[in-house]
């Protein structure tokens, strides 16, 4: 729930209940000392409607998920803020002789009071439930942002581990690559070998005959 929302929230709740109060003793004053309550508790409604127009304007910046459920509380005060505007006109146009004043606390005014106090009870409880819904929702989230989170790290490591193996592979084929290499010098450098080896004994070859010949010769002579 919107903080803002909760602050102006709170302050409605107090209105309400001192508007209540002096509703109720406003009924039992005459002259000055009413004329004085009267006024007090006109500027409290002109407050609590301010109050009203406030918590409606954040209500629908908000979600529409939050915003569903904090309308439904707003309707709610608005109801009641109506049943104060009725005590108070009911406190405005009442014959001010105390017969008449004690038949109305009797009558309408006792039931008003008492179906308004009903109301304000079922506005607390109703917004507890919200509260408590509103935690609920916000204790999912933290879950769900957990998870996200777990998430992203366990595909942060999935990504190293990759470039690891990647890298290895990598390394791998250039290893395979100085191994052919080294592998055809082997083989260059045998053929060479085998080749010298040839030469050199044509070349024993060539010289044994030579001394033959020439021991021959001199035999012969």
């Amino acid at each position: 729930m919107s903080e803002v929302f909760e602050g102006y929230e709170r302050q409605y709740c107090e209105i309400s209940a001192a508007l209540s109060r002096k509703c109720t003793s406003a009924a039992l004053l005459d002259g000055e000392q009413k004329k004085q309550k009267v006024s007090e508790i006109k500027s409290g409604v002109d407050d609590a409607e301010s109050l009203i127009r406030k918590m409606d304007l954040e209500a629908r910046s908000l979600q529409p998920s939050v915003k569903a459920g904090l309308l439904a509380k707003l309707r709610e005060y608005k109801s009641d803020l109506n049943n104060l505007k009725s005590e108070l006109k009911k406190i405005t146009t009442v014959n001010p002789n105390q017969a008449a004043r004690e038949d109305l606390l009797e009558s309408g005014m006792a039931d008003t009071l008492m179906v308004s106090a009903d109301q304000r009870g079922r506005l607390m409880m109703s917004t507890e439930r919200l509260n408590q819904s509103t935690e609920r929702v916000k204790e999912s989230r933290r879950t769900m942002l957990e998870t996200e989170e777990l998430g992203v790290s366990i595909l942060q490591d999935l990504h190293q581990q990759r470039q690891s193996l990647l890298h290895a592979h990598s390394t791998l084929h250039g290893v395979d690559d100085h191994i052919s290499k080294s592998r055809k010098i082997l083989t260059a450098m045998s053929k060479r070998m085998d080749r010298n080896k040839w030469i050199i004994g044509g070349i024993i070859v060539a010289l044994v005959l030579a001394i033959m010949l020439i021991l021959y010769f001199k035999l012969k002579h």
